[in-house]
């Protein structure tokens, strides 16, 4: 199915191939899709710039996706180890990380330390389910993730229910994240990846 989204950015192409998404050229050294490491410089900055308001403002609610510590594996480590052995495409990268933002606003919560994990192994399997032609099971992203498969299923069913299953992204909605990553790829450069591009705060309950 990937390739039914992708059949719709011929218009776009210098900048998918740009961040490794339709060009395996465009790679780095390690095989590593320069949309990779994009996504996860934002998050990661996302995370910081979340966890010092809510230090000081106030506390995040407690999900499912919450584990007790934070991980040991970085943001990019660990997508970097879902990518190689889930072999997912690199477009499920950009899919999930719109999941991700639409599962934040939806429910108010706030990406840390103690929930990025869980929702990057969660999103990038549900998109490689929806996307790509193959994909392994919920026992094997289970493993690739670090957690249970009782844990892996009942994340996804939360997520899925959350997003009230609606998972099909438009051309135009993949197409705006992949042009602000492509405008992220010089600050990236100089360390500077704007969060605040990416994840938006929730409205105020009323």
């Amino acid at each position: 199915m990937a390739n039914l989204v992708l059949n719709g950015m011929a218009a776009e192409s210098e900048t998918c191939m740009a961040l490794g998404i339709l060009d395996e050229s465009s790679r780095g050294a390690s095989g590593t899709p320069q949309v990779l490491l994009l996504i996860a410089s934002v998050l990661e900055r996302s995370i910081q710039k979340n966890e010092e308001l809510l230090n000081t403002a106030r506390k995040d609610v407690i999900t499912i996706f919450h584990g007790s510590r934070s991980p040991t594996l970085s943001i990019k480590q660990y997508i970097e180890r879902i990518f190689k052995y889930s072999r997912c495409s690199s477009s499920c990268l950009v899919v999930a990380y719109i999941y991700i933002n639409k599962f934040l606003q939806l429910t108010g919560g706030h990406l840390t330390s103690l929930n990025a994990h869980r929702l990057l192994i969660t999103s990038i399997m549900v998109a490689a389910k929806f996307l790509d032609d193959e994909c392994y099971d919920n026992a094997y992203y289970a493993r690739i993730g670090g957690v249970s498969t009782g844990e892996m299923n009942r994340m996804e069913m939360r997520f899925l229910f959350n997003l009230d299953f609606r998972l099909q992204v438009t051309v135009e909605a993949f197409m705006n994240c992949c042009l602000k990553l492509e405008n992220e790829s010089g600050r990236y450069e100089e360390g500077q990846a704007d969060p605040s591009l990416w994840v938006q705060r929730p409205a105020k309950q009323r």
